[in-house]
């Protein structure tokens, strides 16, 4: 029996790695190595050895872009976390009856595709839609206003997008939470923002730091978003690449800066691990202290 389990455990172990390795490895190596070639008139790539994709993208447009783009990113992240937080701590404090109804609130976008969702808020930004229907009726425009293509639309984008992946490691740290120290806190005569502030965010900082990192890289990336909600007014790092693979053909620029964006996930990986090292670490302290 020990024998059959062990079997069928290096098996699914075996499936597993040889899948990670043909269709997220490989693609990966293989992408690396097309940053290092020259772009081809005929063909995509032509193997000759250069570091010139590197050395474009020094320049001050895909700066700008690249600055444009994580910035709007930065700002999206925060605005997740701010709107995600009470919201996620709402559910986790929750009674056992309405907790279920509450994620069902946070899944329920999952149902549906997201390019179809962001297809949906045209109805909400456009000139005729929801909120400018809303500002002509309660008076504080006499004429409809569009708030379609341009850098709100796309940041309203992105905030309604990936809002979910910042609520779920929220409620996953805060639900964790030992509610004896909010306790012990208050005994020893702190109010109710100092124990938020010296209890509660220390220890769900690990969940802030996973949920930032799954909204801030795929905001860098999604391009979707930007080019149907944003127009031609917005050129973010996504566009660009999209832009590089599929209208100017230059695989090798394009290769080059969706290696930055790897970079840039490992980095945010490297921060989450460091994040969690020193949770485990304070946990660890407060069980010797007790």
């Amino acid at each position: 029996m020990k024998q059959t389990r062990a079997f069928f455990s290096r098996f699914s172990i075996g499936v597993t790695a040889l899948w990670l390795c043909l269709f997220a490895l490989l693609p990966n190596l293989g992408l690396l190595v097309v940053t290092v070639l020259t772009r081809g008139e005929q063909d995509f790539v032509l193997p000759r050895f250069t570091l010139d994709n590197y050395l474009r993208l020094l320049d001050p447009m895909f700066l700008k872009i690249l600055w444009d783009s994580l910035w709007l990113a930065f700002l999206s992240t925060v605005a997740c976390l701010l709107v995600g937080y009470p919201f996620a701590y709402r559910i986790a404090r929750a009674s056992a009856r309405l907790k279920p109804w509450l994620l069902l609130l946070v899944i329920i976008p999952f149902w549906t595709n997201s390019l179809i969702r962001t297809y949906a808020l045209i109805l909400i930004l456009k000139a005729n839609g929801l909120i400018s229907t809303f500002l002509v009726w309660a008076g504080f425009t006499e004429k409809p206003i569009s708030l379609m293509y341009g850098d709100f639309a796309v940041f309203m984008g992105i905030l309604y997008t990936f809002l979910p992946f910042m609520v779920l490691p929220l409620y996953a740290s805060i639900e964790k939470l030992d509610s004896r120290l909010l306790d012990a806190a208050r005994d020893l005569g702190a109010n109710g923002l100092r124990s938020f502030w010296h209890v509660t965010l220390p220890l769900t900082l690990p969940g802030i730091v996973a949920g930032s990192m799954l909204v801030f890289l795929p905001s860098l990336g999604a391009f979707y978003i930007p080019e149907i909600l944003g127009g031609a007014k917005s050129m973010l790092i996504g566009n660009f690449i999209k832009n590089q693979f599929m209208v100017a053909r230059d695989w090798p620029l394009g290769a080059a800066a969706s290696t930055i964006l790897t970079v840039l996930l490992a980095l945010l990986i490297v921060v989450y691990r460091i994040a969690n090292r020193r949770a485990a670490s304070r946990d660890r302290g407060d069980g010797v202290a007790e």
